[in-house]
């Protein structure tokens, strides 16, 4: 589809600064852009590339005006605004109403109007689906779950029964919604198994990346507000409580009965221990271990960043000695206190 910048501002907002009837059909970086789409500029450090695009159109910050020759776009937050135009270009394809022959579906579902559901899936007894819904191939939608309008299932998610997913949300493939939580207990040198009859409840405009894992809960459901972005491979156990639009990067595992506060990001790799409480807005580096609670906003760090070996063994050795080190510095300390007294 193509669009002109007037019409982009019409949709959007933002100033336009130029010739807006300039059509675009694409979004692209400053480097590749052609004449028919449309990038953008967040710092001034790269306004150089500028001088050589071919770009049509650039969306750029209010500290870039009077800055380009060519038409551009003036939006407070010029990076936001970028992905509004890719949506804007690039929407998400509308569900073709249907059953697929293959699909296997309880006659006590509800399905709503123009749901899509694809080869060799599965919906349980007592399972609501609601209107425009697009279930891929192979998904498995268990017995009294629910799904939320124009929700959008990739091929072969997993929905374990009593789940409750909200509208908008995307799930992409390998997902697993409601699998048991990790909940054991020791009787007389053997684990028993303790039944996790909770359920898990997902809010509205919710996005699961691929191969992601959400338990259900031990007893009361593991809750993932509003607006939260989950990446890929993210194991969520039970119990656990995501505050709204918070934001978590790949292969981050979050121990059972931990609550992350809402607008928090935190980075790839990471690990947060269980029964710990993490306050909004909170930013945790990548490869970071939490291993108590969080009360106060800002970033925290507990990544040992790398370098060479050599110099890496050599600082890991003298980590293994802290405390002695800390102990022999505490003796000196006091020995010189004793000594200044003396000298007094």
């Amino acid at each position: 589809m193509f669009i002109t910048l007037a019409g982009i501002v019409e949709r959007l907002g933002g100033e336009l600064v130029g010739d807006g009837g300039i059509a675009v059909r694409q979004v692209a970086t400053v480097e590749k852009a052609l004449p028919d789409t449309i990038t953008f500029l967040a710092n001034e450090r790269y306004l150089p590339h500028l001088k050589s695009t071919t770009a049509g159109a650039v969306i750029v910050g209010e500290a870039l005006r009077g800055a380009l020759v060519i038409p551009y776009i003036v939006a407070a937050n010029p990076y936001s605004y970028f992905a509004r135009v890719s949506a804007l270009l690039n929407p998400e394809p509308e569900a073709a109403p249907g059953f697929h022959p293959s699909a296997v579906i309880h006659p006590t579902a509800v399905i709503g109007e123009g749901v899509e559901i694809g080869p060799c899936a599965v919906i349980e007894e007592g399972v609501v689906i609601a209107a425009h819904v697009r279930i891929g191939a192979g998904c498995y939608i268990g017995a009294h779950s629910s799904i939320g309008e124009h929700g959008h299932l990739y091929a072969n998610v997993t929905i374990y029964k009593q789940c409750s997913i909200g509208v908008r949300t995307i799930i992409h493939s390998g997902v697993v919604i409601g699998a048991d939580g990790f909940g054991i207990a020791m009787d007389e040198g053997r684990w028993l198994k303790i039944p996790q009859i909770g359920g898990v409840s997902i809010g509205d405009d919710v996005e699961i990346g691929a191969n992601t894992t959400i338990d259900r809960g031990a007893i009361e459901d593991t809750v993932i507000e509003d607006g939260v972005k989950l990446d890929n491979q993210i194991q969520i156990a039970h119990n656990v409580h995501i505050g709204a639009h918070t934001a978590i990067a790949a292969c981050v595992g979050i121990a059972g009965s931990s609550r992350v506060g809402r607008y928090c990001r935190i980075g790839g790799a990471s690990g947060i221990a269980g029964h710990l409480s993490i306050s909004d807005q909170v930013e945790i580096s990548a490869h970071t271990l939490v291993t108590k609670s969080i009360t106060e906003p800002g970033t925290y760090t507990g990544a040992y960043p790398f370098e060479v070996n050599r110099d890496w063994r050599r600082n890991a050795a003298s980590l293994r000695n802290l405390a002695e080190l800390t102990e022999r510095v505490r003796a000196l300390e006091k020995a010189l206190e004793l000594r200044k007294k003396g000298k007094q």
